[in-house]
């Protein structure tokens, strides 16, 4: 019995044995195979040099600057071998003085690693022709690579900032998000550089090589060039541009301007002040930085599609809209204004102290008389204005192709409730028929709100023409009710009299402009008036952050559409004396420069 178990342990032990040769032999065989090609083919990425964008014309407005990078061999960071470092980063810093050797130094280490091959980056960017008269020199030195290199940059700096925006160095959330970004390390951080990142940035290529035990190259056995120098063109036309930086820098005003096509097409849009993309390419510094931030005109908020703002009096016509289409209000009803209103122990003042009398429509658009829409209001409702606002466009994002973009506020009952958790006054309905209380927007969503008003249809904003050649098609809705469309004649011909009447609010600003211009003026204060103060004080007796904003937004020419002007002016006071110069100035240079007749 006993030499039966020894006998079976034998067997056990030999038929283990005999299972895991043959695991290791056999069945393993693939995997060290895969393991040992591995070991000889290696795969080197070619990466894509990222597209231009474009102006209208062909104009470069981001290009990518040829120069060099440098790198140092790794493994050079031990005790042993620090002397190879440092005579090779001083061999860099005797050729480039401007280069910090500590920070060299520094960026050297933080890559380097027993597990790491390839050589390490230290300059990532050295103009071509500065590099050119040490090339030689350099490349013949001992663990030095120079490599050639590209740098993104913006000929037009700050002009362009809030449109274009930058690149910079990728995040970690960043490379996690895009396999190419890995690669690259840089990515869209703001503007259209940001929204077309994944098209700019193409697709990388690699070579597929065989190399010996030591590293060194075998065999190139396969090339796959990369998808790249996808080019990026815009509607916007760079003259318009710089002629309305120059409008607005040149006066030292902040806001934000836009001129965009009646199919949404942006020909211009600038936030103002802006700030150099430039700086940010490389990596800027702390103290750049929060300067930048603490800025109180915020030259690095995008006042487009991030700047909220009270409308004021621009929203007036898709009020009047709004009350025609309830049926409680027709074009011709007429409410009488003495310079203000009562409601409870509250006084809703008029802009005009000695009121407009009898008043209708076309004569409260073209004169802005706040008592006709606070009387209009009360009859109609908070919830019928919000919902034909936000049909219209407000309180919604344009869909501009921008990152990011805000939403704003146009609030009833329900938003009230949800945010604050308190009931809706009627007092506040009134604030919200003349733009003021919690309504909000943003210049884009007033610009394409005007393009409706202009010609019936809610265009969807574009800053691309054309991607890689492809054309990019514009959007229009079709969200006016039968009875509003009906009417929008009458809304047109008030809007034209507020730019053209003697007794238009835009008048006197806009007079002697080569093209017939239909708009509306806004006032939108930034504090409340005491209800004590009996007299309201003029905008320039105000201090600056205390003045109202000032709103001017235009459509030309009045009988056949095709341009959208929308001015604000931060803190400028009346819209029409703020901003219809500035207005003014912009439809002359459409005229002469061939847009317009």
């Amino acid at each position: 019995m006993k030499i039966r178990i020894v006998i079976a342990l034998f067997l056990l032990v030999w038929g283990v044995l005999l299972v895991r040769i043959y695991q290791l032999t056999v069945k393993s065989n693939a995997y060290y195979e895969t393991l040992a090609t591995q070991n000889i083919i290696k795969r080197e990425w070619i990466l894509p040099v990222r597209g231009e964008i474009l102006d209208r014309f062909g104009k470069p407005i981001a290009i990518n600057e040829i120069g060099f990078k440098i790198l140092v061999d790794p493994h050079l960071g031990s005790k042993k071998r620090t002397p190879l470092l440092k005579r090779a980063l001083n061999e860099i810093k005797r050729a480039f003085p401007d280069q910090n050797l500590t920070r060299l130094e520094r960026r050297y280490r933080r890559y380097d690693s027993p597990y790491r091959h390839e050589p390490i980056e230290v300059v990532r960017f050295i103009p071509y022709e500065k590099v050119l008269a040490h090339y030689t020199a350099l490349t013949r030195k001992e663990h030095i690579h120079i490599r050639p290199t590209t740098k993104r940059h913006y000929p037009y700096g700050a002009m362009t900032a809030h449109i274009v925006g930058f690149v910079g160095k990728a995040n970690e959330k960043d490379m996690a998000e895009d396999e190419v970004v890995k690669l690259t390390m840089t990515t869209g951080k703001s503007g259209l550089e940001k929204y077309y990142n994944t098209f700019l940035e193409g697709e990388p290529g690699y070579k597929k090589i065989k190399v010996s035990a030591f590293n060194k190259l075998v065999e190139v056995m396969e090339t796959v060039p990369p998808r790249e120098d996808r080019t990026l063109k815009l509607n916007i036309d760079m003259r318009l541009q710089a002629f309305i930086s120059n409008l607005f820098e040149s006066q030292h005003k902040a806001g934000a301007v836009i001129v965009m096509r009646r199919d949404g097409a942006i020909l211009s849009a600038g936030s103002f002040p802006a700030f150099n993309p430039n700086e940010f390419v490389s990596g800027i510094s702390r103290k750049e930085w929060k300067k930048l931030i603490e800025d109180l005109q915020h030259p690095f908020t995008n006042k487009l599609i991030h700047g909220l703002y009270p409308p004021g009096s621009v929203i007036k016509p898709g009020v009047a809209l709004a009350f025609v289409d309830s049926k409680k209000v027709s074009p011709y009803t007429k409410f009488y204004c003495n310079g203000s209103i009562e409601l409870g122990k509250h006084r809703f003042r008029c802009w005009k102290s000695t009121g407009h009398e009898e008043t209708d429509m076309i004569k409260a658009i073209r004169e802005s008389c706040d008592v006709y829409f606070y009387k209009g209001s009360l009859l109609v409702g908070i919830d019928k204005l919000a919902h034909e606002l936000r049909s219209m466009g407000l309180g919604k994002k344009s869909g501009i192709d921008l990152p990011n973009e805000f939403i704003g506020a146009v609030p009833d009952k329900v938003w009230k409730m949800s945010k604050y958790g308190q009931p809706w006054y009627m007092g506040e309905t009134l604030n919200a028929s003349i733009g003021q209380g919690y309504l909000l927007v943003t210049p884009m969503q007033i610009a394409r709100f005007t393009a409706l008003m202009a010609t019936g249809k809610l265009p969807m904003p574009y800053i691309a023409e054309s991607l890689a050649g492809k054309t990019v098609e514009p959007k229009l809705k079709d969200v006016l009710t039968l009875r509003e469309k009906m009417v929008l004649p009458l809304v047109q011909r008030a809007m034209y009299e507020v730019c053209n009447s003697p007794k238009g609010t835009a008048y006197e600003a806009l007079k002697g402009t080569k093209v017939k211009v239909a708009g509306k003026t806004g006032t939108a204060q930034v504090i409340g008036i005491p209800q004590e103060e009996k007299k309201r004080m003029k905008e320039a007796e105000l201090a600056y952050y205390h003045r109202s904003h000032a709103w001017l937004t235009t459509y030309a020419p009045y009988k056949n559409p095709k341009y959208i002007v929308t001015i604000l002016v931060e803190h400028g006071g009346h819209g029409g004396s703020a901003a219809g110069p500035i207005a003014k100035e912009i439809y002359n240079w459409l005229v002469d420069n061939g847009y317009m007749r």
